[in-house]
């Protein structure tokens, strides 16, 4: 529940600050004092949109601080844990700071979170009913939601919305697959074709290069076998001269020179050892010629494959070192597609099975419902009556559409039907009750469904609207009902409604040195007593308005 209110600087408030209490708040004040100032307030606090108007004029920043106790409230607890943003002591403390330009920041319990945050804890600590909120009662969604809301069976809902989202992905996976085969199927062929083209050449790794090599061996054959007969004949076979014999012939020179001049034995040497070097590399060139073959049938194929390589490269706008990855790579591709056939038929297995879990899920779902409407047509009726509607007759019409297409909320479509009047048929809410008859049934709903569910607080801003008399005694009563079970914060301008509650705060406005100011006070009892008299009778306050205004807020003590 709100337990403490700060705002600084935001409209026409320069600085306020409130304590809150259980059961049910008036807020009441003259016309214009600005009553809702505090629910604006709040609604900022809670995530709402930041403009630079909120901002008072000559205030750099607008500050709002709204201070929470948990200790009833398990959803805003759990948010607080699952975002690590709770404390030890159960409470909470929202700020939202909006500087001029229009730019804010929010934190929860000190640290900055998002506003989206913000929003999203909010819906969990405050319920805002606007005087226009029970127009929501006319929406079947709206409708359905209050009933779930009321059984309670939030497993049971949660049960269908899995498994239709289960349906929901199979589906559009299928759908998926299927336009990708559609898309796919030219693809396809021609994959085949090049896969089926480069599996037949079957290039191995590393091979174009190989070929590569042995082509340009080959086409130089008749060089290589000429100029290696050639130089070996130089080297080593000729018989007129041949530079092994040569150098023989030196080594044997210097070796005789060496016995007059030692320094010339180690020329000696070197020369002898270049003699059996140039003998041994003769001896290597007379080994590859005498191996060495033309094979014009090897030059051939090798010229065939090196030119398959590349007429292939080319078609498909690669080089030819990059065929072999090439071809793997459209072979995966290949094997993808045809793997969609088999995914896809999969899939409609899956299908069928999440359909069938979705309507068992459903069709639990829709006995609840229809259990629970029957226990809610009663009471709502029964609170219609005790809102000045004696003669009204609520009942919630519940139809099972197992063939409609799936959804989250399963295959039920509701319908609120009211009868207001003897031998008036039931009929759907639109077409029967008026705007203060909406406003009512939407306030017992409200007061039924607080009564058996968590419900934060409720903040009612002038729902009493279009109301008076007995009827507005009857909407304070329900409304200090619904304080018994959960905070309830209600701007009113109706004497009724405002002595039914608890406490009451008195909303002012005054205008000084030609800048407005607004105040929030708590009245106590006499103050309560001057206030109700107020709206009883006007500014003009006489003993019996105020005697009157006392018996309002006695009948409730």
């Amino acid at each position: 529940m709100l337990i403490g209110l700060e705002i600084k600087n935001f409209a026409i408030v320069s600085n306020l600050s409130t304590e809150w209490q259980n059961g049910m708040t008036a807020i009441t004040g003259e016309t214009g004092a600005g009553k809702s100032i505090a629910i604006d307030a709040l609604s900022l606090c809670l995530g709402g949109r930041a403009e630079a108007s909120a901002v008072r004029p000559s205030s750099e920043k607008a500050e709002v601080c709204a201070q929470f106790d948990l200790s009833a409230l398990p959803l805003a607890q759990a948010f607080l844990e699952k975002n690590m943003l709770n404390n030890a002591d159960n409470e909470c403390l929202l700020r939202r700071v909006v500087c001029k330009n229009g730019r804010s920041k929010s934190y929860i319990n000190g640290s900055a979170v998002t506003a989206a945050q913000l929003k999203e804890l909010g819906q969990y600590l405050i319920s805002i009913h606007g005087q226009h909120a029970h127009q929501h009662l006319l929406k079947a969604e709206h409708q359905l939601q209050l009933l779930d809301a009321y059984a309670g069976h939030q497993q049971l809902v949660s049960n269908v919305s899995q498994c239709y989202k289960q349906f929901a992905n199979l589906q559009k996976e299928f759908k998926q697959l299927e336009l990708e085969q559609q898309q796919q199927a030219a693809q396809k062929q021609l994959l085949e074709y090049q896969v089926a083209e480069l599996d037949e050449f079957a290039l191995q790794v590393d091979e174009f290069e190989q070929i590569e090599a042995e082509h340009y061996k080959l086409s130089n054959s008749h060089t290589i076998l000429a100029t290696c007969q050639r130089e070996l004949q130089q080297l080593y076979e000729s018989d007129e001269l041949n530079a092994c014999s040569v150098l023989q012939h030196s080594a044997q020179q210097f070796a005789e020179l060496s016995q007059y001049d030692e320094s010339l034995a180690s020329v000696a040497a070197l020369l002898a050892e270049a003699a059996v070097q140039v003998e041994e590399a003769s001896r290597e060139v007379r080994n590859y010629t005498e191996q060495a073959e033309l094979d014009p049938a090897r030059l051939t194929e090798v010229e065939n494959r090196l030119s398959g390589a590349m007429d292939l490269a080319r078609k498909h706008h690669i080089k030819p070192q990059q065929l072999v990855e090439f071809h793997h790579t459209i072979a995966q591709q290949l094997e993808s597609i045809s793997n969609n056939s088999a995914r896809l038929a999969q899939l409609e297995t899956e299908i069928a099975t999440a359909l069938s879990a979705y309507q068992q899920a459903s069709e639990q779902l829709s006995h609840s419902r229809a259990a629970y409407a029957n226990t809610l047509n009663g009471l709502i009726s029964e609170s219609m009556a005790n809102l000045s509607m004696e003669n009204g007759v609520f009942e919630i019409a519940l139809t099972q559409e197992p063939e409609r297409a799936p959804n989250s909320l399963g295959f039920d479509t509701v319908s609120f039907l009211v009868s207001t009047n003897p031998g008036q048929p039931l009929q759907p809410l639109a077409k029967v009750a008026s705007g203060g008859e909406l406003s009512r049934i939407s306030l017992a709903i409200q007061v039924i469904i607080a009564q058996k569910v968590t419900t934060p607080t409720l903040i009612f801003d002038e729902v009493d609207v279009g109301i008076s008399g007995p009827t507005a005694s009857a909407v304070g009563k329900l409304l200090r009902q619904l304080g018994k079970s959960t905070q309830v914060i209600c701007v009113t301008h109706l004497p009724q409604v405002a002595s039914s509650a608890h406490q009451q705060f008195f909303v002012a406005k005054e205008i000084a040195q030609g800048e407005t100011f607004t105040q929030m006070l708590p009245l106590n009892n006499d103050g309560r007593i001057n206030e109700i008299a107020r709206l009883l009778g006007g500014d003009n306050i006489s003993k019996t308005a105020k005697a009157n205004a006392k018996e309002l807020i006695m009948v409730h003590h």
